[in-house]
Parts: C-alpha cells; structure tokens; sequence
C-alpha cells in the first residue's frame, strides 16, 4: 500500500509545479506528518523532491525529473474511458484505478497541456440518474463489476418474482439505465439481462469465458430496450388530439409508440384521432392527463368516464 502511495506522489508531483504538504496530504488521504515521511523516503531512494520553506512553500521534483512509471496497465486504461462518469465508477469499485489512469495521463502531457483534464471536466458532465429520484447502489455490484472487467463466470442467485433462482452466469456487461444498473449477460447459449439490485448472491468462479466477437453491448441493449417497451404495451386507447396534444404526446407517453400512433392517426372534427398502445388504463390516465384539454378519450368507455369523473372535480375546485 505505501509503495503504491510512493508512486501515487511522484505522479503527482510530476503532473504540477508544487503541491504543499496540505494538498498532498488531501490527495493521498493521510496526515501531512506521512507526507514529510514519505517525501524523506522518496528522496533517499533517489527521487528529488525538494521541500521549499516558507508560508508560500510546498513539494516539487528537482531538475526536470520524469519517472517512468507513467505507463497504464490495461485496467487503468479501461476505467479512464470511464472518468466521465465519476458515480459510475465509485459504485464499481474502480475509482481508485481510474484516479491513477488520469495521473499517468496528466505526467505524460506537455506542461501547456496539463490543465486540459480541468478544461473539460468544467465543461462536459453526463449525468445518468433520472429527475427526482435518490439513486441507489447495488449491495453486490462491485463484484459482478470485477467479474466482467476480468472475463469471470460467476453463481448467482438471482430474485424472480417471489422466488429465487440459481443461475451459472457470464457477466458481457453493465449498463447505468436512469440510475438503475443492469446486467447482460450470458446464461448457457442465450443472452439475458438482468436487474443487478435483484441478485442477493454472487461468487466469482476460477473459470473464465470466452467473449463472443459477434456481441455488441450497445445494439444488444437497445434492442433489449426496444423489446421491452413493446412488451408492456399490452392495451390500446383512442384519443382526439388537438394539434398541441399530438405535438406533446411523444414527450408523455412512449416515444416510439406515440410515433407510430401518429403517423396512422384519422382526422376528425378538427382534430387527430390516435390509437395509442399503453402499458394499462392507469398508466394512461396518469400520462394523459397531463394533455388537459388537449386530448379527449373516447374509448375505453371506463377511461373515459374515469377522466369526466376527474374534469367535473376539476372544474367544481376552480369555479
């Protein structure tokens, strides 16, 4: 751990004019005592740190010196393609990889260049949790991380519904959805994806897998995605839009089948009329409520009487 603090400071030292021992001490989180330590070992091993005295004083490396250490192992450099996500990585376990990728980054680059790092952390952020909602980390995701960085197969159990099942699983890879993680992995020939906060078990195995060359995690998920939405619209309603209804129903319901139930749309007495697969009558209420007057359901008779309902109450609170 020390040799690896050790390098961590000469990193650090080579990638800035000076730190004080304060700074050093907030970087590598220890005391500033450590710190004299260190930079004492550091300096009878043959690295020249110099130690400037003084209120305006710090740590600085003597006479261009330039470690080579500044090589990236290939974890480091996977995880650095990660640094823009920092909540990402701090649930996977691999902060501390990726803090050492950007070291080596920022020591190799020209002295002009070394501020571009800030440059675009100050201007570039995804932020991949949803609005109004407090995102939760996966108990057992910093392992399921480590087994599909490494290739490992892992045992899990895994909860479906009110059951759990025991799979033998090879973990492909990890995608952040709107704050929830989600695995896709290989379960015998065919490929799944699973919620990873529903796993209550998981051993990394000795075994490794081989990767197949033919997956691609992207079009994997987004065709995965585009399954699922399809799979939960098992009703239909129909609708007459205004033409500011059918502008907005693609932001409040879903965008592809708002889509498709536009462009086959009727017009009727001035408006638009739609038959739009949903999830349930209670998930379209709630969605198309948000139309106001807007929109007008004309069937189902039950949704349409569920909004009158709602209308009259409406309209007797604002008299």
């Amino acid at each position: 751990m020390r040799a690896a603090r050790l390098i961590k400071m000469v990193l650090l030292l080579q990638s800035r004019p000076s730190m004080t021992a304060a700074e050093l001490a907030a970087e590598l989180e220890v005391s500033e005592r450590t710190i004299t330590r260190d930079a004492l070992a550091l300096s009878e091993a043959g690295v020249p740190v110099y130690a400037d005295r003084g209120r305006a004083g710090g740590y600085r490396l003597v006479g261009g010196y330039r470690t080579r250490l500044t090589g990236l192992a290939r974890g480091e450099a996977e995880a650095l393609f990660l640094s823009g996500l920092p909540g990402a990585l701090r649930d996977m376990g691999l902060e501390d990889t990726a803090s050492a990728a950007r070291l080596k980054v920022s020591a190799a680059l020209l002295p002009s260049l070394r501020d571009a790092p800030d440059s675009v952390a100050q201007r570039f952020l995804l932020d991949a949790p949803g609005w109004y909602q407090e995102p939760e980390t996966p108990e057992l995701l910093p392992p399921i991380a480590e087994a599909v960085w490494d290739d490992r197969m892992v045992s899990a159990r895994y909860r479906r519904g009110d059951r759990e099942v025991e799979r033998e699983l090879a973990p492909y890879g990890l995608v952040l959805k709107a704050g929830v993680w989600y695995l896709c992995a290989r379960s015998g020939t065919a490929f799944r994806t699973y919620r990873v906060d529903r796993f209550t078990s998981v051993a990394l195995t000795v075994e490794r897998f081989d990767r197949d060359e033919t997956f691609g995690l992207s079009a994997f998920w987004a065709e995965r995605a585009a399954e699922f939405a399809r799979s939960i619209l098992r009703a239909e309603v129909v609708v007459r839009l205004t033409e500011a209804g059918a502008h907005r129903l693609p932001y409040v319901t879903d965008r592809a089948a708002a889509e498709e139930a536009l462009a086959a749309a009727v017009a009727e007495d001035g408006g638009l009329r739609v038959v739009l697969p949903v999830e349930s009558e209670e998930v379209a209420f709630s969605q198309l409520l948000t139309l106001g007057p807007e929109a007008e359901v004309l069937a189902p008779a039950s949704l349409r009487e569920r909004f009158g309902a709602a209308a009259r109450a409406m309209a007797s609170r604002y008299a």
